[in-house]
């Protein structure tokens, strides 16, 4: 059993998130069960295997309880699911709203081009990969936040799920499928991700070699997501500002510049070649 006090069984609340009053509400139901059954908020907590200022934290909305909380908790209150079913609820809200508002665009997105630098793209990572690389960021994530980052970022994945597929493409430099992030292991499986990502039809993957002497991309990443509307957004490391860009004219530069990246970048055949060769390496 959690000490009293732990706060393991979930995520604090930034008050000033849209989703506070979805998580205040979930709260409200959970506390609701709770006096139905009989239970003081020490007893339920003590039959969860948490402590007693968890629940107080979670009823009044100050803390996303974790899905395996609710999993409990419908289970020692006899919901019969209808606790576990708010875990589709909260799961938005447990996301930090920067993602939840990229997730947002590329759920929309009818086109999606990528070229990254110093990363492999989040759509491509593994899991594990991910939460090695998070683990990287200084200053460091506590492990809580390390874990809503990586969940988050294993959501967004749903992408390659899609009907009608999305247009996928990314331009991935060589360095990035070179460097051990989390250790040789975590490497081989990110590549062999990348090969069986690579394989679907509407997705193409190139790498830019280390070697290519004349390179539009030395400015950082691009990212351009087109809508069914023709409408697009975009994200270029190299503006001033880091918020999405839409006007016209910003995006047809950033078309161009990443057109050209394609270009000088290897086939996305050569480029599969390349990363098996990678794997072989590694």
């Amino acid at each position: 059993m959690n000490v009293d006090g732990a706060d393991e069984a979930g995520w604090d609340v930034d008050p000033e998130d849209e989703t506070q009053a979805l998580v205040e509400a979930v709260g409200r139901q959970l506390k609701l069960w709770r006096e139905a059954a009989g239970l003081r908020p020490a007893e339920f907590g003590a039959a969860l295997g948490y402590g007693e200022n968890l629940i107080y934290k979670i009823e009044r909305g100050a803390r996303i309880p974790r899905p395996e909380f609710l999993d409990k908790a419908d289970e020692v209150l006899g919901a019969g699911g209808k606790i576990a079913a708010m875990k589709k609820d909260v799961e938005q809200a447990t996301y930090p709203k920067k993602v939840r508002d990229l997730a947002k665009l590329e759920a929309k997105a009818v086109e999606l081009g990528a070229y990254s630098n110093h990363n492999l793209h989040g759509l491509l990572q593994t899991k594990e990969y991910a939460q090695a690389l998070i683990q990287t960021w200084r200053p460091a994530y506590s492990q809580d936040e390390v874990e809503r980052m990586v969940a988050a970022r294993m959501a967004r994945r749903c992408i390659f799920e899609r009907s009608p597929a999305p247009s996928l493409t990314f331009v991935q430099e060589e360095v990035t499928l070179r460097r051990p992030v989390g250790g040789r292991m975590v490497l081989r499986r990110q590549l062999e991700r990348l090969l069986e990502v690579g394989q679907l039809r509407n997705v193409e993957i190139q790498v830019m070699p280390t070697d290519c002497d004349d390179h539009a991309g030395m400015g950082g990443r691009i990212q351009v997501l087109k809508f069914g509307d023709g409408s697009a957004v975009g994200r270029d490391e190299g503006q001033v500002t880091s918020r999405p860009l839409s006007d016209p004219r910003e995006i047809r530069v950033l078309e161009l510049r990443y057109g050209i990246i394609r270009a000088q970048a290897l086939t996305p055949r050569e480029s599969l070649a390349f990363i098996e060769k990678a794997l072989g390496e590694t």
